[in-house]
């Protein structure tokens, strides 16, 4: 997706990747009748998703999530299906960037598919920060959270994803729906995770989203779609049912972090039904 001005702001649909996991666990409570017409499964019951991080340029360089990266041992590639033959290097070099450019990496929050790419592992097996020059901006709950994680959460936080960042001195923890920087600001949901949030870009009288996994993909958009690894189902559900209006009435811009083919587009409603148009 070329780059898409917003008032003083420019946003770019990045890619690190395609990746899989189990319909059933993507959808929850819908039966899989209904949800195999919209993301069709494999024959281990997996289902297409794509990493989408977004690169926003306007008084700093930020990228918001980063993907997998390329730590995954050989048995976790295989049980994601994750294919990095493009990835957040390939889709930052053709926004004109490199990995040094990048000023702000925030976290939406730090499961291995949003912030598996916050480090790297170089040749000789060290583990560094895959921006270089960058803060790494996450919320303080959230890193509470991750750093001391529980039976039902373990296998979504890699410790080798983010602890590295605090050793090498480049996190910030915020509080709060803060301001990360001019025209961008981070707005709890809860839901998927305790402190997941989502971000509100908003520069020249419009705004755009990137939700997350507040709505992953084109086909989270009704409110009773919600993943069954939402550890708050109920918060999910009451922030879905006000936000999806919200975002009708208002028009916002809504980035898809993990749907295999629609990176961006605006929730619609007709006849009581709701849809997604997608950006052209």
């Amino acid at each position: 997706m070329s780059a898409i001005r917003l008032g003083d702001l420019e946003l770019t649909s990045l890619f690190d990747g395609y990746f899989r996991l189990d319909g059933g666990a993507m959808f929850g409570v819908v039966p899989k009748p209904l949800w195999e017409r919209r993301a069709p499964a494999d024959d281990r019951n997996r289902i297409a998703l794509a990493m989408r991080p977004l690169l926003v340029r306007g008084k700093q360089t930020m990228v918001i999530d980063a993907g997998a990266g390329n730590k995954m041992d050989a048995k976790s590639t295989d049980i994601y299906a994750i294919d990095r033959h493009r990835n957040i290097v390939h889709s930052l070099a053709d926004a004109g960037l490199s990995v040094g450019d990048i000023e702000i990496a925030l976290a939406s929050h730090l499961h291995f598919d949003h912030a598996g790419g916050f480090t790297t592992r170089s040749v000789s097996g060290e583990i560094r920060p895959t921006f270089p020059n960058a803060r790494y901006v996450v919320r303080d709950q959230e890193w509470a959270d991750a750093t001391h994680p529980h039976e039902r959460n373990r296998a979504s936080y890699l410790q080798d994803d983010f602890v590295p960042l605090e050793t090498a001195g480049v996190l910030d923890l915020v509080s709060g729906d803060a301001e990360i920087m001019p025209g961008v600001r981070v707005r709890w949901t809860g839901g998927h995770a305790r402190s997941h949030q989502v971000v509100m870009i908003e520069s020249g009288g419009r705004t755009a989203v990137f939700t997350a996994d507040m709505i992953p993909t084109t086909a989270h958009v009704d409110e009773p779609w919600i993943m069954g690894y939402d550890l708050y189902p109920m918060e999910t559900l009451a922030f879905k049912r006000a936000f999806v209006r919200e975002a009708i009435d208002r028009e916002y811009l809504i980035f898809f972090e993990h749907d295999p083919k629609v990176a961006a587009g605006y929730i619609r409603e007709k006849d009581g039904r709701k849809y997604v148009e997608p950006l052209a």
